[in-house]
């Protein structure tokens, strides 16, 4: 049996006040997670403060054309920090991995506010890498 998954803080931006935010995208197809990550039409980036484990804003953005390597940079100079995913290739995971970005797989079908909530209470539950490349 899938076993939650707990909050961990990563490493975030600071702000002014010294809380920190932490920024997560997800891969959206019909307003929920896209379980194949790379083919996704947009993706929603969820900003969470983390110290107090809340949702501050989302706001969704077009995908850009699908092409090897390109999302990690992508997503990094957009701020991303943690991405919830279906799936990922290994060669996808080793690539945020360099921009310092922390990906979870395996994560359901679900919009972006359940996943983040889920995430955040230590509650979501992950099942397999849907992807096999």
């Amino acid at each position: 049996m899938n076993q939650p998954i707990e909050f961990a803080a990563v490493a975030g931006d600071s702000n002014t006040q010294g809380s920190r935010i932490v920024k997560i995208a997800i891969p959206l197809a019909d307003g929920r997670l896209a379980m194949h990550f790379g083919h996704c039409e947009r993706f929603a980036l969820v900003d969470v403060e983390a110290s107090e484990k809340k949702l501050l804003r989302r706001e969704d953005i077009d995908a850009p054309p699908h092409q090897p390597g390109l999302l990690p940079p992508w997503l990094a100079e957009r701020g991303v920090n943690m991405i919830l995913a279906g799936g990922m290739g290994q060669r996808a995971h080793g690539l945020f991995a360099q921009q310092g970005i922390q990906v979870i797989v395996g994560a359901p079908a679900e919009p972006p506010e359940k996943l983040v909530a889920d995430y955040l209470a230590g509650s979501l539950i992950t099942g397999e890498n849907t992807c096999d490349h």
